[in-house]
């Protein structure tokens, strides 16, 4: 598999290098030199297959040249040891369940394929990996669990102080052994900030060999095309055939280029929604054709606070930078906290089914481009994850309802760790000398 960075169509690496480089040295991102195309029969095949099969399929697709089928099968089979299920709300409306792996968001997927992807290079070649991590909420969680005690690795976390729930702040903060966590004193584009630093720093890279488990890494975001093929054949065997409309959650936009990535290798898609919290910088440019990043604004949904999406980058290359091609392909909406908890509320009370704030905003985006677009295709949208990570943004009253999702024990008891965590101002200076002292 060769990739090629966004900013230099010349500069080709392979996996392993784009793997544990994360970064190109001009500051682009790494995309694949050409996607895999599935035939029609290789999609009919899947349709009876469950996840951990239709992963397999995929991966070998992209690695077949990289990893021997039996560590690419037992890979998958460690990674995926957990259901992705498709669930009906209503006549022609689904919600795919992204988090039921152990840290209840859809991170896991991607986090933990790239750790077994890791530590399958390593151990050939014998050697140490730090991996960088900004998060906004969930995917420091998805890294740290994903890359705890794994071999030949040593994980560093950045999340924005104050800024993600207790629950998503116990998964950073507790694991200690490989793990260790920084508390920025600033937005998630600081902490992102600092890590693009370190990456593109010439004495960190002689000194430390560092990659990144962010979706700015390309084996994070491979992974997450999976679950739009598993989406669409659980679709075909509820005997519905018609392309499905996928409303995507988005804040660094790694999830929707992905889905992307699924359509572009063969998978049937009739339109995807690019759904956001007030941070529509996306939405904005498919509106006027403008990208312009700014700050990010806290919100509810947190792990979507984003004011500079990296994978923006990836979005626009697939379209080759041409806002009238995106259009035809992506509709954009973003809504606000009050939308936000009246759609939480509206779903409990109409379907007995309680989402989480970010799944509400993907949600109300397919709710409005059915209302734009009227359609009999079926809607899908992605539940990214569980509703108890946010407990203290619900009502009391919706806490006590029958329905509401249990957290698993082993998150719960998460809560009664100790936190562990060195607090860090947002300066990129102090970040160097700690990461110089390991």
């Amino acid at each position: 598999m060769k990739l090629y960075s966004t900013r230099n169509r010349q500069h080709i690496v392979d996996l392993e290098t784009a793997l544990f480089q994360s970064l190109p040295p001009d500051n682009g991102l790494y995309m694949p030199c050409q996607l895999p195309v599935l035939s029609t029969s290789d999609l009919k095949q899947m349709v009876a297959g469950d996840f951990q099969d239709i992963a397999f399929r995929l991966s070998q697709a992209y690695l077949h040249d990289e990893v021997d089928a039996n560590s690419l099968r037992r890979m998958v089979d460690e990674a995926f040891c957990f259901e992705v299920p498709l669930v009906r709300l209503g006549d022609r409306r689904f919600v795919l369940e992204l988090f039921h792996g152990p840290s209840l968001a859809f991170k896991d997927i991607g986090a933990r394929f790239m750790s077994r992807l890791m530590a399958y290079f390593l151990e050939k070649r014998q050697r140490t990996v730090h991996i960088l991590v900004a998060t906004s909420g969930d995917t420091g969680g998805a890294v740290a669990l994903g890359f705890h005690r794994v071999p030949g690795i040593q994980v560093i976390i950045l999340f924005p102080s104050g800024k993600v729930s207790p629950l998503q702040e116990k998964q950073l903060t507790t694991l200690g052994d490989n793990i260790r966590t920084l508390e920025i004193e600033g937005s998630f584009d600081d902490c992102q900030r600092l890590v693009k630093q370190a990456f593109l720093d010439h004495t960190l890279n002689q000194r430390l060999v560092l990659a990144s488990a962010n979706s700015i890494n390309i084996a994070r975001l491979i992974p997450q095309s999976f679950y739009y093929f598993h989406a669409w054949a659980q679709l075909q065997r509820l005997g519905i055939s018609k392309a499905p409309v996928f409303s995507v959650p988005s804040g660094n936009f790694g999830n929707l280029t992905a889905g992307v990535f699924a359509q572009r290798m063969g998978l049937p898609v009739q339109h995807f929604v690019a759904a956001t919290n007030v941070n529509d910088e996306v939405p904005q440019y498919l509106q006027t054709g403008i990208f312009s990043p700014r700050p990010s604004i806290q919100t509810l949904s947190n792990a979507m606070d984003v004011g500079n999406p990296s994978n923006f980058q990836r979005l626009s290359e697939l379209f080759d930078h041409d806002v009238e091609q995106m259009r035809k392909r992506i509709t954009g909406y973003a809504f606000n906290d009050i939308q936000t908890l009246g759609e939480i509320e509206r779903i409990a009370k109409e379907e007995q089914y309680i989402v989480c704030p970010h799944t509400a905003i993907a949600s109300l985006g397919l709710n409005a481009y059915f209302h734009d677009h009227p359609s009999d295709a079926p809607g899908v949208f992605l539940a990214t994850a569980h509703p108890g990570k946010f407990a203290n943004i619900y009502p009391e009253a919706l806490r006590k309802l029958r329905y509401w999702p249990s957290l698993p024990e082993t998150t719960t008891a998460l809560l009664q760790r100790h936190k562990q965590a060195i607090r860090m101002p947002n300066d990129f200076e102090t970040f160097k000398t700690f990461l110089l002292s390991l």
